[in-house]
């Protein structure tokens, strides 16, 4: 019995690591409820995403690890009514946002968002 049990804690501590979340901050990757600036393209939701009901933005950024995959951050916004959205609601734009990034149900989003529109 106190074999086994040695055997099972042994087992428990080589799997350990494997298990372990990695705990090392990614630099490219926004923290999770801090304000951070991120550069992309800002696009609307429902003219050029065909992903809300009504008009939306929608800040398209693509992926440091994987420059083929993009990452959208939903504005949390007055949508169209937004000022800068009349520039983005046919055609993308390059802009800057800064604002607090969250996550829930797997959907990123940016509370509080100062657009800047790249020149």
């Amino acid at each position: 019995m106190i074999r086994n049990l040695l055997l099972v804690g042994a087992f428990a501590l080589v799997l350990a690591p494997a298990f372990a979340e990695d705990k090392k901050p990614d630099a490219k990757k926004p923290a999770e409820g801090k304000t951070e600036t991120l550069e992309g393209s800002l696009v609307c939701g429902k003219c050029k995403l065909k992903e809300t009901k009504t008009c939306s933005n929608v800040l398209v950024v693509k992926d440091a690890k994987d420059e083929k995959k993009e990452i959208k951050y939903y504005l949390d916004d007055k949508g169209a009514k937004a000022e800068y959205h009349g520039e983005i609601c046919q055609g993308p734009k390059d802009a800057k946002v800064t604002g607090t990034v969250s996550e829930k149900d797997g959907k990123k989003t940016i509370t509080d968002a100062k657009v800047e529109f790249k020149k």
